[in-house]
């Protein structure tokens, strides 16, 4: 039977269904805030009581709205963690240099290609139009970026082609740029810092285009440079303050009587470390983060831990593709026998008799395209036959060459200017600047500093714990009680006559060595398209002198990850693209 209806009941149920829905929604508000509150570490409390208020009305400056570090252009994020360095399958070499150990690495930035003949052209293109070789000053600056294009040059063999256009034709714009040495391809990240925070300070209002100005060139020491900038903005450019906009926003106000500043004239502040906008220094990978970022092993990972090796910067024990749509062909560039560096026409072909252009194949988990292949890589690190996990695990390096500022008389940071370049030459004959003009000079700490401390005693530490005076039966001596530094390597210093004109008289060495390792041998790594499938392998290590550049070695760059490791909590952070 129908029940009759009660409007009386009708409305009580409804004011009750209001009640229970406001409840709901007050619930999920306060458990939003709470929940806000709670992922915030940055609140509202003060260890002095100043609020952020009460320091900016006082001039000071307030808690700083930082969003968190960019990924730097042409970068992506390779998240830090534990991972097995060496641990080889193979190593018919018997250099027993990759013995599994077990390191940490941070988290870093790291270029998802190499850099490629154009991104090059550009530094070269800038370097030749700030510093002219025709100007006596400058003379040998340009030439000491160019690569070494006879790299390609064979006795036996005919690639004078290559020899002529693979560095500028456009046909090899997005191959990545070889013919570089160590100490160039360090250069270029220097460079690239720079260059990146200039646009970094344009597109933030703060630093005008200098290219496009009438009122100044970009000549010489006139140029900008980072340190520079951190160290006096108004340094730059002989302290002509044209070159700057705005700046960044204070709290100053202007006081009665005080002149009204002409339009566009600069009335903030300049950048400081402490805002977090400028992008940190560029540099080439340590060897540890190179072989963390090659293997990827975070997609081997299984809740905390890692299943099984990767032998390669993909996953899987073999170089062809087992895809359906792509079975059989192979995973990347390289050598595949004897007189084949490509294989038969129309199969099996891995698209290129030398080098190939970037992205060509498909990234690692990382994002990182051919970190197996193509071209091997300069990294960082000093050469040494053993990792020494038991003086550090934790971002292993060797290479440190501890250094300050320079400071002259009057207390000033000293500056490299247009009349002070100095010159280094090489040991095969290449001139290079020391530093160049406009940038800050640096000098070895000296044993002051370095008094009392428990991390380090000097400057020097390549060869630390490696052939340094405490390895030797001298340990108890001091370093400036003898004639002559010992060096448990047998490798050359440096041998040259310097003629009465001042001219390097170039001589080869004729003493009987029993090695190549030195203090300026650097590693590089990873397999190239002259090279076998063995030396695809991430952990293999080979090295060269720091001066010298072959056909097959070319190298990307590295930044510091600053802050957390990442946002993502229990999710590693990869970027890997899927074609």
């Amino acid at each position: 039977m129908r029940e009759k209806f009660n409007p009386n009941q009708f409305e009580m149920n409804l004011k009750n269904l209001n009640n229970i829905s406001k409840l709901i929604l007050l619930t999920i508000t306060v458990v939003f805030f709470v929940s806000c509150h709670n992922r915030n570490p940055r609140n509202n409390v003060s260890l002095t009581g100043w609020s952020s208020k009460d320091k900016k009305a006082g001039g000071f400056a307030g808690d700083k709205k930082y969003k968190g570090q960019e990924a730097p252009p042409g970068m992506v994020l390779i998240e830090g963690g534990s991972f097995t360095m060496g641990h080889v399958q193979d190593d018919v070499l018997f250099d027993w240099n990759t013995t599994p150990v077990q390191q940490q690495v941070r988290s870093f930035y790291m270029d998802e290609t190499e850099v490629t003949n154009s991104e090059y052209i550009f530094y070269l293109d800038w370097m030749e139009r700030v510093f002219p070789p025709s100007d006596p000053n400058y003379e040998h600056i340009y030439a000491s970026a160019v690569p070494d294009t006879l790299v390609w040059r064979d006795v036996l063999g005919y690639n004078e082609q290559l020899t002529e256009n693979y560095l500028r034709h456009p046909g090899y714009a997005d191959y990545p740029v070889i013919g570089v040495s160590w100490i160039q391809a360090t250069q270029y990240c220097k460079w690239r810092t720079d260059r990146v925070n200039e646009k970094i300070l344009m597109d933030k209002g703060i630093l005008k285009p200098l290219f496009r100005l009438d009122s100044l060139e970009v000549k010489g020491q006139n140029n900008f440079n980072t340190d520079t900038y951190l160290t006096n903005p108004y340094t730059l450019f002989d302290g002509d303050s044209s070159i700057y906009k705005k700046g960044l926003p204070t709290n100053k106000q202007l006081k009665k009587g005080d002149p009204k500043p002409s339009r566009g004239s600069f009335t903030g502040r300049q950048v400081k470390v402490s805002d977090g906008i400028l992008s940190s220094k560029f540099r080439l990978p340590t060897e540890a983060e190179w072989e963390f970022a090659a293997k990827a092993v975070v997609e081997n990972r299984e809740y905390n831990n890692t299943r099984g090796r990767k032998k390669y910067a993909w996953k899987g024990k073999y170089t062809r593709n087992k895809s359906k749509k792509y079975k059989g062909d192979q995973l990347a560039n390289f050598k595949q026998g004897k007189g084949d560096y490509s294989g038969v026409p129309g199969w099996s072909n891995d698209g290129a008799d030398i080098t190939i252009q970037v992205k060509s194949y498909e990234p690692n988990a990382f994002g990182l395209y051919d970190m197996s292949g193509n071209v091997a890589e300069w990294v960082a690190d000093v050469y040494r036959p053993i990792i020494d996990s038991e003086a550090n695990d934790f971002n292993y390096f060797r290479g440190n060459i501890f250094t300050k500022k320079m400071i002259d008389a009057e207390g000033n940071v000293v500056i490299a200017n247009d009349l002070s370049v100095q010159y280094d030459t090489l040991d095969n004959g290449r001139i290079i600047p020391k530093e160049l003009p406009g940038s800050v000079k640096y000098q070895p700490i000296t044993k002051r500093d370095a008094y009392m401390r428990n991390n380090y005693e000097k400057a020097y530490n390549v060869d630390t714990k490696d052939g340094d005076l405490a390895s030797t039966k001298m340990y108890s001596k001091n370093e400036d009680e003898l004639e002559t530094k010992p060096r448990m390597y047998n490798s050359p210093v440096k041998p040259r006559v310097i003629g009465e004109s001042g001219l390097l008289m170039q001589e080869y060495d004729v003493d009987k060595r029993t090695t190549l390792i030195s203090d300026i041998s650097r590693v590089y790594k990873g397999g190239s398209w002259k090279d076998m499938e063995y030396w695809l392998d991430p952990s293999q290590r080979r090295y060269l002198p720091e001066y010298m550049a072959t056909n097959y070695i070319g190298f990307r760059c590295a930044a510091d990850r600053i802050g957390p490791m990442t946002y993502k909590r229990r999710k590693p952070t990869t970027t890997k693209i899927r074609y």
